[in-house]
């Protein structure tokens, strides 16, 4: 009973996350046109028709870029809370009423053989959510696009052998960048974005004995560097006696490719 993923592509481009048993297929996020999901999919040797659902976190752009297209070309079930489901009405043109479904933040949902954990976060839309999942004693986490991370969170987040996990911006490079200030300070603020080192302290807290992998996720490619995330996520962790690269990993994810098909 082996649970695998793929992060199809992560970044301020566009966001999507494979993951996959025997038995169910599921998408997290469609934040590419569909064409390159399809391409995206194809290069991990799946395909997007195959899939049993797609769950969507939250409306912002480089969530739901594709979703439209390919929730009506493969008439696949999409799940989401009713008041994001109010803004994809809106974005995201006609889905069929028979392949939309409610899942709301807090809830367990059981797709095929997957057990799957809704929790709220902090960021800039008006429901914004993440999940957990589960399947043959396994736990597969992911929390990206949020502010900060809450207590709550973090015992939510716990116990996990793989996480995906947002390492957005270094701050002085976001303070020395050339956007504007309104959005420099949306993206520091509560429901904004992680810094590389509240990425790497909020880790200090969740990751435990059984925590075997961590994928630096939704990196800005304007203020941050793969290297410059991994190196500050590593510093921080070891420091505090996380024992990296013995029992944990770090890995890279990109905006354009998508990792390994790999198990937990």
């Amino acid at each position: 009973m082996t649970l695998h993923y793929s992060v199809l592509a992560s970044g301020s481009t566009g966001n999507a996350i494979f993951i996959k048993t025997e038995q169910t297929r599921l998408l997290v996020d469609a934040g590419l046109s569909g064409k390159k999901l399809e391409q995206l999919f194809a290069e991990i040797g799946e395909h997007p028709g195959q899939l049993d659902a797609v769950l969507i976190t939250h409306e912002h752009a480089d969530h739901i870029k594709g979703l439209g297209v390919l929730a009506r070309r493969y008439k696949i079930p999409v799940y989401a809370n009713a008041k994001t489901w109010f803004e994809l009405d809106k974005l995201c043109g006609k889905i069929d009423g028979e392949q939309k479904f409610h899942f709301e933040r807090g809830q367990t949902l059981t797709l095929g053989d997957i057990d799957i954990e809704s929790y709220g976060i902090s960021h800039d839309a008006v429901e914004p959510m993440a999940f957990c999942f589960y399947h043959g004693g396994k736990k597969l986490s992911m929390a990206t696009d949020l502010g900060y991370v809450s207590e709550k969170i973090k015992g939510i987040l716990r116990g996990s052998q793989v996480l995906i996990f947002e390492a957005n911006h270094d701050v002085q490079m976001l303070r020395m960048s050339r956007y504007p200030w309104n959005i420099k300070r949306r993206i520091l603020s509560d429901v904004g974005h992680l810094s590389n080192e509240a990425s790497g302290e909020a880790l200090a807290e969740i990751i435990t004995d059984c925590t075997q992998k961590v994928y630096l996720a939704h990196l800005s490619q304007d203020n941050n560097m793969q290297d410059l995330a991994r190196m500050t996520v590593e510093q921080i962790l070891k420091a505090e006696g996380v024992p990296v690269g013995q029992q944990v990993t770090l890995h890279d994810t990109y905006p354009d490719r998508p990792t390994r098909l790999v198990a937990v």
